[in-house]
């Protein structure tokens, strides 16, 4: 079979990848090399300051946490594909849009999507947590050639994962691809229940392939792992040269579940009575009927809630998963609350409507969202843990009632200093530039992270009235500074600003 074409567009692929992220990069050259400074920075000290820490390699603790190493190993992957498919495939070099007129070859989007892929703050977080693991269990001696097979893993699990997101998106665009995707995960989600009940879970996790692969990594740097080390290197390439194919087959069928929702013809209800009302339900419309929300919403509802359920969690515990979903949900949209309505908000700003009902409608909408998909969450995992004390129940009022204000405020404050213009239609678009986007989640995460663990240190105090006058202090903080982003909004010298951004 000839290979020249195929090499051909290969080398094509990488040419516009490259040009493509220096085009990305010259709106901010000095933004992302302090990102790329930081990142760089904090994997090092990730792989290297544990192995300093007292007990490091030698001691008990460090053999149990290198028990748990195949188990993180599998869990990197769960993540990178959870991560991949929720967002169609990975993430967009390009908006659709503007790709529409350039010849960007599936392959280029492929490439483009695996380099974007660290931009996530869950991926992130498990590639540090892994090469921080591994560096308390090995220890300073063995500690390179162990780190070298970690670094191979995460970038063999990312192509891996982006191989089975473009495999999953070519099947939803399959006629009745969608419910096969459902029906598929649905019965995943089913076995995982049935392991988890039955007690078999941990048997199967000590089968998985990685043990033998941890074996051999730590060992040093001996045949078995310069062969361990050459199979993982030729499998990234191999990998990354497969996930060409299903970007391919997918790139050659319409997205069913995008064109459907775009294509559906809602019939007119019943007038709401107030303003309020009729820029609540534009808005709660435009929402729902757009399938990067749809999905998101379904994967930040149900994961973290099978994870709890799987992990039987205490209601201690789960305080703090509201403030994790919000922030996930927030960043769906929230960040840029303004690019849902895009060119239609010229002409939304020529409706005689007062401006700070426009602001609220949003943040009602922005708030529901958020709320159904933490009740979700805690309503999921909190299936095993039995009917919460009232002390329990009182922390969970506040941390929901807390975190949702928190991140409300916080996504509408970035929507009015930095407001972008993005079509929001595709599965694959997110709200903001990538690295801006790291930021926020980062934020997002350690803020509601925080204040989780305080409200499940507060149920320690056993009276619900004393958690709930707790939590007063804090939301009212967060109503005043939402209370200071309306009044920025209702500035129309800035209201023009965010305006001009979003309808580009």
């Amino acid at each position: 079979m000839p290979t020249a074409r195929c090499w051909t567009e290969a080398r094509r692929a990488v040419a516009d990848t490259r040009a493509l992220l220096a085009f990305r990069a010259a709106s901010s050259t000095r933004r992302l090399r302090w990102a790329l400074g930081g990142f760089v920075l904090v994997s090092l000290a990730a792989a290297v300051l544990p192995a300093t820490a007292p007990g490091a390699g030698d001691s008990e603790r460090a053999f149990d946490v290198l028990l748990l190493l195949p188990t993180t190993l599998v869990a990197l992957l769960l993540v990178a594909v959870v991560s991949a498919v929720a967002s169609g495939g990975g993430r967009e070099l390009v908006a659709r849009e503007a790709a529409a007129v350039h010849p960007i070859s599936p392959t280029t989007d492929h490439l483009g999507a695996l380099v974007l892929a660290p931009l996530n703050i869950a991926w992130l977080l498990q590639a540090w947590g892994l090469l921080a693991v591994t560096a308390y269990a090995v220890g300073p001696e063995r500690l390179l050639p162990a780190q070298v097979g970690m670094v191979l893993w995460v970038a063999l699990a990312t192509a891996a994962a982006q191989v089975v997101a473009w495999c999953v998106e070519g099947v939803r665009r399959l006629p009745r691809g969608v419910a096969a995707v459902r029906a598929a995960t649905a019965l995943v989600v089913a076995v995982a229940l049935g392991l988890q009940v039955t007690g078999r879970l941990v048997d199967v996790l000590d089968r998985v392939p990685t043990v033998r692969l941890v074996v051999v990594l730590v060992g040093g740097a001996d045949p078995g792992w310069a062969l361990a080390v050459a199979v993982l290197a030729l499998l990234v390439v191999a990998t990354v040269a497969l996930g060409a194919v299903p970007a391919h087959l997918a790139a050659r069928r319409p997205p069913r579940d995008e064109l459907r929702l775009e294509s559906q013809v809602h019939p007119a209800r019943r007038r709401p009575r107030s303003v309020l009302g009729v820029l609540v339900r534009t808005d709660r419309a435009s929402v729902w009927r757009a399938v990067p929300m749809r999905r998101g919403l379904g994967v930040l509802a149900v994961g973290p809630g099978l994870v709890a359920l799987l992990g039987a969690l205490d209601w201690a515990q789960l305080l703090v998963l509201p403030g994790l979903v919000a922030s996930g949900g927030a960043l769906l949209f929230g960040v840029n609350a303004w690019c849902l309505d895009g060119r239609g908000s010229l002409w939304r700003e020529s409706l005689p409507v007062d401006p700070a009902r426009v602001f609220w409608a949003r943040v009602l909408v922005l708030a529901e969202f958020l709320l159904a998909a933490s009740v979700a969450t805690v309503v999921l995992g909190g299936l095993r843990s039995g009917v919460p004390s009232p002390a329990e129940a009182a922390a969970l009022l506040g941390a929901l009632v807390v975190v949702t204000l928190q991140v409300v405020g916080a996504a509408m404050r970035w929507s009015l200093q930095h407001p972008y213009a993005v079509d929001l239609r595709s599965a694959r678009a997110t709200p903001a530039p990538p690295v801006r986007m790291v930021g926020y989640s980062a934020r997002l995460a350690l803020t509601t992270t925080l204040t989780g663990l305080v409200f499940s240190a507060l149920v320690r105090l056993d009276d619900p009235a004393l958690v709930l006058l707790l939590a007063v202090p804090p939301a009212c903080w967060s109503g005043l500074r939402l209370v200071r982003a309306s009044r920025r909004w209702v500035d129309p010298v800035g209201r023009a600003r965010v305006t001009v951004a979003v309808s580009a």
